[in-house]
């Protein structure tokens, strides 16, 4: 039997050993929400929206047990553990609404009346990432759910503990068993099962474009749909005339919140030549700053990063030679520790400017005028997110628009409310999640026509 191994990412020590779903145990969970998903989408939808309020609550009352599971299996500092645990339960709370509100249109028509309904998928496969597992992971189930779709989860492999225990806390809360599974396992065994399986209707992955490409392409056999949010490389564009002092404070925390390994992270920070020299300087303090330490310490900002092998992707992007302008502090070890550094490129077609390094790493780039800085923010294959800094209203709105990225901040680096739609352009993703039409995205439109003229 293949069994997960579990890693404590502050101090390397083993939390525990999980068996790895096989393929068999996949196809028999696809058989049970199949039989649950049919009662499901029976219920009346009021029904459906008072058992997800039952799940938002049994996940309030869990807050601090499912931070300390994500503090032990993932790295992430108890402060933002905790925010974490309470926006899955804000998600399910917000598409609780969703069932009774997932109305269709009557449409006008000659010689009849016209009307579109949204019915389900029927069972929707949810692939989720190690770096938010528990807010990536509702982001999928919480809207699927709410349309009158059974989901299977697969959680990625290193780090399972907390959609385990979402899917407890669902049967807990009186959902129907089969309704929400969670298979632990290997993308090559589970992934590939879920994706490949013709009874799962619908796949919804965050991760990595190359696996993301991946998935695409053997969806295309079954005819699936997909959504997929993938990688990033955001730009935060500061112009000459924004409020500097804001912009350099608050820099760090939009790049190494997570320890960089947000697909978020605005990770080119893009500064007019005018202010460049100023910039860096207010910058060096607030990167010194940020308190990296032990996660359990509600007063840590940046925990370590998820394991031994991408902490030695991550220093791959920083040798000896990197134009290190400065960094900031780490612990020594154990534990997988990489301190917040900033990178001085000489040439935007340099790898640490075009390629996602998923750390606390990012580079400084200097820009003559406008049509500059829209160039530079262009000339990634991603457009997931990113910021711009200006007191002028109209240049807002002008980068804004021209930019090619799903998700915008102007005098913000806030990327992410599950009240608005989120996805990305280019390699970043095909699809939105979250936001009021979510649950639409896992419905199928059905257009019927009534005759009405006699005959």
């Amino acid at each position: 039997m293949t069994e997960l191994t579990l890693i404590n990412p502050s101090d390397e020590t083993v939390i525990s050993t999980i068996p790895a779903t096989t393929v068999e145990e996949t196809d028999a969970a696809v058989a049970r929400a199949v039989v649950a998903q049919r009662a499901w989408a029976r219920l009346a939808p009021l029904d459906r929206a008072k058992a997800m309020r039952r799940f938002a609550d049994a996940v309030d009352g869990a807050v601090e047990e499912l931070a300390a599971l994500e503090v032990r299996n993932s790295g992430h500092p108890i402060g933002n553990a905790r925010w974490e645990a309470g926006h899955v339960r804000d998600v399910l709370e917000y598409y609780s609404a969703a069932p009774e509100r997932l109305f269709g249109r009557q449409i006008p028509v000659a010689g009849g009346l016209d009307v579109t309904f949204h019915e389900p998928i029927g069972v929707v496969g949810v692939i989720t990432p190690w770096n938010f597992p528990m807010t990536i992971a509702s982001w999928g189930f919480a809207p699927a759910l709410a349309a009158g779709n059974a989901v299977v989860l697969k959680p990625a492999e290193w780090t399972p503990l907390t959609s385990l225990r979402l899917a407890e806390l669902a049967l807990e809360s009186g959902l129907p068993e089969g309704l929400f599974q969670v298979l632990p396992g290997e993308g090559r065994v589970v992934g590939d099962r879920l994706v490949e399986h013709p009874d799962v209707r619908k796949i919804a992955f965050t991760g990595s474009t190359a696996t993301g490409t991946a998935i695409m392409a053997k969806a295309a056999a079954n005819v699936k749909q997909v959504t997929l949010e993938l990688g990033g490389k955001s730009a935060n564009v500061v112009f000459a005339d924004s409020d500097l002092e804001k912009a350099a404070a608050t820099a760090p925390y939009g790049v190494f919140d997570n320890s960089g390994q947000d697909c978020c992270a605005r990770t080119r920070i893009l500064v007019q030549r005018s202010v460049y020299e100023r910039f860096m300087g207010l910058l060096e303090p607030a990167v010194q700053g940020v308190r990296v330490g032990d996660p359990n310490d509600a007063a840590t900002e940046m925990g370590p990063l998820v394991s031994r092998a991408h902490h030695n992707k991550v220093a791959s992007y920083v040798p000896d030679d990197a134009p290190v302008a400065f960094r900031g502090a780490a612990p020594d070890g154990p534990g997988f520790w990489f301190p917040p550094t900033v990178l001085t490129p000489s040439s935007p077609a340099d790898r640490t400017v075009t390629d996602e390094i998923f750390g606390p790493v990012v580079v400084v780039l200097p820009f003559e005028d406008e049509a500059e800085a829209i160039e530079l923010a262009n000339s990634s294959r991603f457009g997931l997110s990113g910021s711009i800094w200006t007191r002028d209203l109209s240049r807002g709105i002008r980068v804004s628009r021209a930019i090619e990225s799903g998700n915008l901040s102007v005098n913000s680096h806030s990327s992410v409310r599950y009240t608005t739609p989120f996805g990305g352009y280019k390699h970043s993703g095909v699809g939105r999640e979250l936001g009021p039409d979510a649950p639409f995205a896992f419905t199928e439109t059905k257009n019927v026509f009534i005759a009405t003229e006699e005959s």
